[in-house]
């Protein structure tokens, strides 16, 4: 591709709208992500990441909504790390001061003071996202770290030997862009990636990482080359049920809802006690249908989708025919039938649904009805 004439153009097309003169004066980049996708030939996506060299806050202050700046939504400051989220329209844009950082200890947030846009793409993960353009400049590609060169090369290579001590997330990141982006980590950086502690970091950031890598297309691969770097512990068996996952979310009931597997890839990645429960609940075989659901209650989607790619293959039964299974009748008709208010009335309800699930009851309200009573009353053979 014609690297400088596609960014080009596409940061020109970009729809700051009353945003792109007040970044512009204050000296800032797009950087990151959005510069490494559109490089490597891919839709660089919906979200942007600005860099800005002068005052952010004062720039802030200025889109306050009370100045009418009615295109432009600040959702969130967050002053220590001089950076922010703001809204153009469908636009999703996360403004930083560019910046300096300092880890005072391995795994800990960082201490950090303005710098200029150099420093900023020096203290970033890998080379491959060290990429800037100034929005002044359209075209004119930072590139100081030969990251265009590396993405040709399928190379991915960290910016300093201290990047995975500093913040070990990164390491979940390198998986997440290697996969992604069919990348493969320098001897250097491979090396670094093998000592890497994600226990430094607290539980929050590394579940929040993961549950981005979970999130990828290709988030079986990249959980693969995390057990393969031994960042992360996940066993052969966990690998395959993640790629089953992955298989079996495209199509049938599961597909209506696309976060349900970067939810069951996590809860599996993670080892958690909701994948345990759901592999044994793969484990169940139901002779009916009544006791299929009894067995999916209290289960989460995710939770489903783990046992059914584990091999249960009833829950797919559950999922588009049984569990929307319900009476014409309830608790008041029993009631106004003469059952007394109590336990009854509800095992009376369980039990006709139980049979109507399972092909025991005749069809319309009469027989619901018929039957709810007998077994309410405790009638012989009732049940």
């Amino acid at each position: 591709m014609n690297t400088d004439s596609a960014i080009a153009a596409a940061v020109e097309a970009l729809p700051l709208g009353p945003l792109r003169a007040p970044l512009v004066g204050a000296g800032a980049h797009v950087v990151g992500g959005w510069v490494r996708e559109l490089v490597a030939g891919r839709d660089p996506g919906g979200d942007l990441d600005i860099a800005v060299e002068g005052e952010l806050e004062a720039l802030l202050d200025d889109l306050d909504p009370d100045l009418e700046v009615d295109e432009v939504e600040v959702h969130e400051r967050h002053r220590r790390f001089g950076s922010a989220t703001v809204a153009v329209g469908d636009l999703r844009i996360d403004l930083t001061r560019t910046r300096r950082e300092v880890y005072v200890r391995p795994g800990a947030l960082p201490e950090v003071e303005p710098a200029t846009i150099a420093e900023d793409l020096r203290r970033r993960d890998f080379t491959v996202n060290a990429l800037a353009v100034p929005l002044s400049a359209a075209g004119e590609l930072l590139d100081p770290f030969d990251g265009v060169t590396d993405l040709q090369a399928g190379t991915l290579r960290a910016l300093h030997d201290g990047s995975f001590v500093d913040d070990p997330t990164r390491a979940i990141r390198a998986a997440r862009y290697a996969a992604r982006l069919g990348l493969e980590p320098d001897p250097g950086t491979r090396a670094l990636l093998g000592a890497t502690e994600l226990a430094a970091v607290s539980a929050d950031r590394r579940d929040a990482e993961l549950a981005r890598l979970a999130a990828e297309p290709a988030a079986p691969r990249g959980f693969a080359l995390l057990a393969e770097w031994s960042v992360l512990d996940v066993g052969a068996d966990a690998l395959a049920l993640i790629a089953a996952i992955d298989a079996l979310a495209a199509a049938g009931p599961w597909a209506a809802d696309p976060s349900l597997r970067s939810r069951a890839i996590l809860l599996v990645a993670q080892g958690s006690e909701a994948a345990a429960a759901a592999l044994k609940l793969a484990r169940a075989q139901p002779e009916r249908p009544s006791e299929a659901v009894r067995l999916a209650a209290g289960h989460q989607p995710s939770e489903l989708l783990i046992a059914a790619a584990a091999g249960a293959e009833w829950v797919d039964d559950y999922l588009e025919r049984w569990r929307s299974t319900s009476l014409e009748i309830n608790g008041e008709d029993l009631i106004a039938a003469g059952v007394p208010e109590g336990p009854a009335v509800g095992a009376a309800l369980r039990g006709a649904l139980e049979r109507k699930l399972d092909g025991g009851l005749g069809c319309g309200r009469e027989a619901e009805l018929e039957l709810a009573l007998a077994l309410a009353r405790g009638a012989p053979g009732s049940i």
